[in-house]
């Protein structure tokens, strides 16, 4: 649903646009809309001109009538998200969402879908200039974008991590702990495949940055890659097709999964004996 990404609306215009563009191809008036929703005409005037915020009961509401799956709630959670930059944007709301499959790669930490709050709330403060509620909105829109991994019809999610992950101290000892159990937890369902890439590897491909692949059912594979500075996200043939190759040469050597999640579930037992 939706004809594109625009850059230049706040995430309730998005959602009003997307209301709007709903009900007229539904055939409906607002009058009937506000019918089937229980909501006055007037609401939904003021929410498709983005002047109004909708509830999230309502944007459940709408999924139901207009079949869309949680197409309204998502564009309703992030109408609360902070913003961000826009390339970040772009990707939460428009590409990661849709992905078919997500293949990833991270040399420093958890990938952010597979974050433990706890874990994520002590990524987000090393960044000294970040106040604490800043600190806590970043952890709940990370939370909430995890959601697309127990949906129906969720994506599948390839994830190459550095093997030191398992040993660099992130947030202490508990958190550790909880973090590596959890992703021996989501290690083991059947859209999730983690795999370790050993530390003694003379693999220097990924040493760069990490990144994401997203194959999307219905257009060209995207990537986004992570900085220092601003990130990137593109669907340039050339560079994706460049990152597509340094992801299957770390792959190529990667440890298999099921060895992968024996080590994962050894270091998690190595910070319990620790805390």
């Amino acid at each position: 649903m939706g004809n594109g990404f625009d850059p230049h609306l706040t995430p309730t215009q998005r959602f009003g646009r997307e209301l709007g563009r709903a009900r007229r191809e539904a055939g409906l008036s607002q009058e009937r809309l506000g019918i089937h929703l229980g909501v006055s005409t007037s609401l939904i005037g003021h929410i498709e001109t983005g002047n109004r915020k909708p509830g999230l009961d309502m944007a459940a509401r709408c999924d139901e009538l207009f079949k869309t799956d949680d197409h309204f709630t998502h564009l309703c959670r992030n109408i609360t998200a902070p913003t961000g930059p826009r390339w970040y944007v772009r990707w939460s709301e428009e590409i990661e969402p849709r992905a078919r499959v997500l293949r990833c790669w991270d040399p420093l930490l958890v990938p952010g879908l597979l974050q433990t709050e706890n874990y994520a709330r002590a990524v987000f403060r090393g960044d000294l200039a970040t106040s604490e509620q800043e600190v806590e909105d970043q952890v709940s829109a990370r939370m909430r974008r995890q959601i697309i991994l127990t949906k129906d019809g969720p994506p599948m999610l390839w994830a190459l991590l550095d093997e030191w992950i398992l040993r660099r101290p992130i947030g202490g000892r508990e958190v550790m702990y909880e973090q590596l159990d959890h992703l021996a937890t989501v290690a083991g369902r059947q859209n999730v495949k983690v795999q370790l890439v050993p530390h003694d590897t003379f693999c220097t491909a990924g040493l760069m940055s990490g990144f994401v692949l997203a194959q999307m059912p219905d257009a060209p594979t995207t990537v986004s890659i992570e900085s220092a500075g601003e990130g990137e996200v593109s669907a340039e043939h050339n560079l994706v097709t460049t990152v597509w190759d340094r992801y299957d040469r770390l792959r190529a050597e990667a440890l298999r999964s099921s060895l992968s999640l024996e080590m994962i579930k050894e270091a998690r037992d190595q910070w319990k004996q620790q805390t």
